[in-house]
């Protein structure tokens, strides 16, 4: 598509110019060209023009038409359409590889999560660390792989700022800590001083706890004052009463 151009010194810039990529924009009759936007000189031989654009979703973008002036002619030809994204424009999200998207909880019954290669919290077995009370009585241990310092320190960091660790709204409001619980469960030394399993139903059950954190179900929680004491004596209203 060509046409000569006599109104102007840069014919990149000019009407004829907004004009042609306006159509060029038209010809595709992908959705409605709106407003010129603008126009930008990328060399001395090629500019864009940027129209507004009215395509059912994709609010914000716009049509970027790529226009060319060969050196000494003042012809203007079209090189490029495109529908491109402008400052506000509705995208799609970022692409995230598949091993990036899997968050705690993802995993459903059935379903498969193999280690990464090289996973950092995972060794060879023999290389990794070893716990007393895990180990079989007979024999050699069955497993491939061994935790990490470094894995052990991740999931020790993780219990500590969860719902179950020492600075938790829980934690917080008790007038009692696990410490002192006859359902805290300690874990094996090897493993932490600071975390057991809780044993009550009524609380967290079956998670690991720090022994700082604490409810309101401790073992040694006194019970209510008024619970089940009689505090008045009941009164009979429709009871006949004599003068």
């Amino acid at each position: 598509m060509a046409r000569g151009n006599t109104q102007t010194d840069n014919p990149l810039v000019s009407s004829i110019a907004e004009s042609i990529a306006r159509h060029a924009a038209e010809d595709m009759n992908e959705g409605h060209v709106g407003i010129h936007i603008g126009a930008e000189c990328l060399d001395e031989e090629t500019a864009i023009h940027r129209f507004a654009a009215d395509v059912p979703g994709y609010r914000g973008w716009e049509w970027n038409v790529v226009i060319a002036v060969a050196h000494g002619s003042r012809y203007v030809t079209v090189n490029e359409v495109s529908l491109m994204p402008g400052r506000d424009a509705l995208r799609a999200p970022r692409w995230v590889p598949y091993a990036e998207r899997v968050q705690p909880g993802d995993l459903t019954p059935g379903g498969q999560l193999p280690p990464e290669e090289n996973d950092p919290r995972l060794t060879d077995a023999g290389k990794g660390l070893h716990f007393t009370a895990v180990q079989p009585r007979r024999g050699k241990s069955t497993k491939s792989k061994d935790i990490t310092r470094r894995g052990l320190d991740e999931s020790l960091s993780r219990w500590r700022g969860g719902a179950y660790g020492p600075t938790s709204e829980f934690a917080e409001k008790a007038a009692l800590t696990c410490t002192t619980c006859a359902f805290y469960l300690p874990l094996d030394p090897e493993v932490s001083a600071n975390f057991g399993v809780c044993a009550n139903e009524y609380s967290a059950d079956g998670h690991v706890v720090h022994s700082a954190f604490g409810c309101g179900a401790h073992s040694d929680t006194p019970p209510k004052e008024t619970l089940g004491q009689r505090l008045a004596s009941p009164y009979d209203d429709e009871k006949e009463i004599r003068l």
